[in-house]
């Protein structure tokens, strides 16, 4: 890392987060993790036990607690807004229920319930989410950054088609074979609303934005392009207008990196199946890249995690634009103690 680091309009200097973000060269590594905010930790859980988590999200106070929870414990570079991807569909009228995960009362298979969404309007639909962030922002220590995120429009497909998690998700694959041109005027709704959300996110506060695509890997690479990547792309030139950072996180797509590569976005966050200099290497210089630590090498000896991480930042390189991550979110299992260490290292590496 270099001993510089970009200074703002006033001349403050930058957070090593969203410097990373535009491949500037920061004072140490930055370090977050997903789900930072979650059931590792026990302050969470006693808050988990007063309400359910659908409450949690919706309201702003509890959220914005959730949010800060880990800031506190943790030398983070980055916050991210406790929320949950399905949010912004129920601010379309979409029913669904959380048991555990989200089950949509009427999954969406034909034109007609397509034809039937309304248009998102965050203000108006979501406020709450809102008002998380300014309650974030305000309450924030150390001036942390604080991501906002939105599911990317196929992921957020998979989950209306099938209406329930599934591990292959296998109605909402046959759908883009059987019904494509109802999967693209699906997929182009919910680009243009995911589009809305995240632009009211940063409107509020938040100071980068995130797409979560947890299962556009199970496509193969032509699907992918045509379907995935061409919504994403839609919702990312939607924000461009915004002088926010974007990242796209791609689970399980190490085979779809060279698709990944033009896609207009400052970040390209993926897991741990392949190494950071090959993703590099392919997406080129003009991408950050945030990952990518196994999240199971949180429960090895603190030696043999120090390994790890000594693995990423080696396969990272020196030049700048990495944002150290997990490949995925962390365990519910995870020890935080544990967690201490990953931060403490990596800004001592870095």
């Amino acid at each position: 890392m270099s001993a510089g680091a970009p200074k703002g309009a006033a001349g403050a200097e930058v957070p090593a987060f969203l410097a990373a973000c535009r491949r500037q060269a920061v004072r140490h590594r930055p370090i977050w993790i997903m789900r930072q905010a979650g059931r590792y930790l026990p302050e969470y859980r006693a808050l988990r036990a007063k309400v359910d988590f659908e409450a949690l999200t919706r309201t702003p106070e509890l959220a914005a607690e959730a949010t800060l929870q880990p800031l506190r414990r943790y030398e983070l570079d980055a916050a991210i807004l406790f929320s949950d991807i399905m949010t912004p569909l129920q601010g379309m009228g979409i029913q669904l229920s959380f048991e555990p995960g989200p089950v949509v009362s009427e999954p969406i298979r034909t034109d007609a319930q397509i034809e039937a969404l309304p248009e998102l309007v965050a203000a108006r639909d979501v406020p709450f989410v809102l008002e998380t962030i300014r309650l974030v922002r305000a309450a924030a220590p150390r001036g942390t950054p604080l991501i906002g995120f939105a599911g990317a429009p196929f992921t957020l497909l998979c989950y209306l088609v099938c209406g329930r998690p599934s591990k292959e998700f296998a109605a909402a694959r046959t759908f883009l074979y059987a019904q494509p041109e109802s999967a693209q005027r699906l997929l182009e709704r919910l680009a243009d609303a995911m589009a809305e959300y995240l632009a009211a996110q940063a409107g509020a506060g938040a100071q980068a934005l995130m797409l979560f695509e947890s299962w556009a890997g199970l496509l193969g690479v032509r699907e992918f392009t045509g379907f995935a990547l061409a919504a994403v792309q839609r919702t990312a030139a939607a924000l461009r207008r915004l002088s926010v950072p974007l990242i796209y996180y791609v689970n399980q797509g190490s085979h779809l990196m060279s698709a990944v590569a033009p896609l207009d976005v400052d970040v390209i966050g993926v897991d741990w199946r392949t190494g950071l200099a090959e993703v590099r290497r392919v997406l080129g210089p003009g991408k950050a890249v945030q990952g990518n630590l196994d999240p199971a090498a949180l429960f090895a000896p603190p030696e043999a995690l120090r390994r790890q991480v000594d693995t990423v930042l080696e396969q990272a390189g020196p030049d700048p634009g990495h944002i150290f991550n997990l490949g995925h979110g962390i365990w519910p299992d995870t020890d935080p103690d544990a967690v201490a260490r990953l931060i403490d290292y990596v800004h001592e590496r870095g």
